[in-house]
């Protein structure tokens, strides 16, 4: 299975503390990928180490088959919707052109071919018709598609998700879901981090299973044992019931 991205021994440490330790795996391409874990097991360091957002050690991070440093436009990053300050004053537009601008390019204005890309990545969230209401004025589930229509109009084939899900509503849920779902049927990858355990086999393709290290990666059945939810969760977690409910 062809990789979108490879990770090979990455070690984050927030002074004494280790978040994650010589973590490798090999992204597979094209799939919807989820990085799940216990609170605290180093999935958020993960995704921001891969794009150089936090310091880090690795023996190498590569997007295909250069470093992932080089082609940091063709990844698109959702983070968590609370590290994000709604009370400033810009249009949901304005949030979502965003996704056009790289660090070369960000002070340049707007054309045409980035304002066309802006609204088709909001008529893809289901926000055509917000696009002039400022962000504060939004509900948790229009914010949330709002940093997502911000990835999309970047364009991007990876794209880098933290706890997408997280505070929203059902339709908004199954509506991103589905989205990501299409993205994954044109060739494109998504990774996210995700805390619903009894969700996993309905929304991934393959899982990354971390507590502070590696525990397992592949395809949910592979990767949900519960020697590995022991490992992770030190036997808190259901085996049967996390079963029974992905069935």
């Amino acid at each position: 299975m062809r990789s979108i991205l490879s990770v090979k021994e990455l070690s984050v440490n927030y002074g004494p503390k280790l978040a994650l330790d010589n973590v490798s795996v090999n992204i597979p391409s094209g799939k919807i990928v989820g990085v799940i874990g216990p609170n605290g097991s180093g999935k958020t360091s993960f995704l921001k180490a891969i794009l150089g957002l936090i310091s880090s050690s690795s023996e190498y991070v590569k997007f295909k088959e250069a470093e992932v440093s080089k082609h940091l436009s063709q990844i698109s990053y959702v983070p968590q919707r609370e590290s994000i300050d709604w009370n400033f004053p810009v249009s949901v537009m304005d949030v979502v052109l965003m996704g056009r601008y790289s660090k070369k390019s960000l002070f340049r204005r707007s054309n045409l071919q980035d304002k066309k890309k802006a609204l088709e990545a909001l008529d893809l969230v289901g926000l055509a018709d917000l696009g002039k209401r400022q962000i504060g004025q939004l509900s948790g589930g229009q914010q949330q598609r709002t940093l997502v229509a911000r990835a999309l109009a970047r364009d991007a084939e990876l794209f880098l998700l933290d706890e997408p899900f997280a505070g929203v509503d059902a339709n908004t849920e199954m509506t991103l879901l589905q989205l990501f779902g299409e993205m994954t049927d044109q060739g494109k990858s998504v990774v996210m981090v995700h805390h619903d355990l009894y969700a996993v086999k309905n929304y991934f393709d393959h899982i990354i299973l971390l507590c502070n290290k590696l525990i397992a990666d592949g395809e949910v059945d592979d990767v949900l044992t519960q020697e590995n939810l022991n490992k992770a969760y030190g036997g808190l977690m259901s085996f049967l019931n996390i079963q029974e409910k992905n069935a």
